[in-house]
């Protein structure tokens, strides 16, 4: 495994970071296409998270050194906490999670995140799934309507981060948001979040042309998902005619990790296998003529054309 430090947290974070998802055997993720409502309710934990597949997986993550998991919501959090009780990690690792029912539009105008009581009662409540003492990293992501709403949001917000740390709760926060390029910036120019956790990958790009620059300007880390576009990627393989999709999974990863920025991409999987195999393109990270051959074959397909027209207006919205 490589690692990168990530921004100015002073950790050095594995390139290759797990996402908590389990999956259906349709692909999709488990919980969320199950049953969305529940999925986001805080306390509601889905029978069958934390198996013998996910320990497996798990097991895997230890062998090639990942320190850095992701995970969403309850069932995913109380798995993993679970799960490092009955397998102790051999060597420190971090969680990434975020407030249940809080973020996004799960929450009108993201209000819970801004009254500093119930956000520290669910930092509690998160901690007692985890079994651990202090959320690593704590995702904040509210939408444009919170800020239009009140004026006084990110004020709110920064407050709660600084007193969250301040009571040991939390150790470094994260800005995300679905709202684009405006809301990033302004959680960034508040210079309370330590890291940028952000949609990034062949079609939805635009964070680099300011996101990225802003952020590196205050010292904060970069955090990916969504590499393979939640699948869409290997729906546009299909119409370029690509059936190398391991390739081109590489061909994808590499782009990504092309801009120094990144410090992980975290990486959703229901096979040991392939978490191994999206490690070992750390190994090289330059891309073969093979491997930008299958990209420009990507951008030329109507669905990726149609992607990344819908990803550059939500982003620059």
């Amino acid at each position: 495994m490589k690692y990168k430090t990530l921004g100015k947290s002073g950790i050095d974070i594995s390139m290759i970071s797990m996402g908590g998802h389990e999956y259906l055997p349709n692909h999709k993720s488990r919980g969320f296409n199950e049953d969305f409502e529940k999925a986001i309710t805080a306390g509601y934990i889905f029978p069958g998270f934390g198996g013998e597949n996910r320990k497996n997986i798990l097991k895997a993550s230890y062998d090639l050194g990942i320190n850095f998991y992701d995970v969403t919501h309850d069932s995913e959090k109380d798995a993993l906490g679970r799960n490092f009780l009955e397998l102790p990690p051999p060597y420190p690792v971090y969680i990434q999670t975020r407030p249940e029912g809080f973020v996004y539009t799960y929450d009108e105008h993201n209000k819970k995140m801004a009254d500093y009581q119930t956000l520290k009662a669910e930092a509690v409540r998160i901690l007692k799934l985890l079994r651990r003492d202090s959320i690593d990293f704590f995702n904040f992501a509210f939408m444009k309507s919170a800020l239009e709403h009140d004026p006084e949001y990110l004020a709110k917000i920064s407050y709660n981060i600084e007193h969250l740390k301040k009571e040991g709760l939390i150790r470094f926060a994260c800005a995300d948001t679905f709202s684009g390029e405006s809301t990033y910036l302004k959680q960034i120019a508040t210079g309370s979040f330590d890291v940028v956790y952000i949609n990034f990958n062949l079609a939805d790009h635009q964070g680099t042309k300011r996101v990225f620059k802003e952020a590196a300007k205050l010292g904060m880390g970069v955090v990916a998902r969504e590499a393979f576009m939640k699948g869409s990627l290997f729906e546009m393989a299909k119409e370029a005619g690509i059936e190398n999709k391991t390739l081109l999974a590489h061909a994808a990863m590499k782009w990504v990790y092309s801009f120094d920025e990144v410090s992980s991409i975290v990486y959703g999987t229901g096979k040991a296998e392939h978490l191994y195999d999206s490690a070992s393109i750390l190994e090289d990270l330059h891309m073969s003529e093979e491997e930008q051959n299958l990209i420009e074959a990507i951008k030329k397909t109507e669905l990726f054309k149609t992607y990344e027209t819908k990803k550059n207006e939500e982003f620059l919205q």
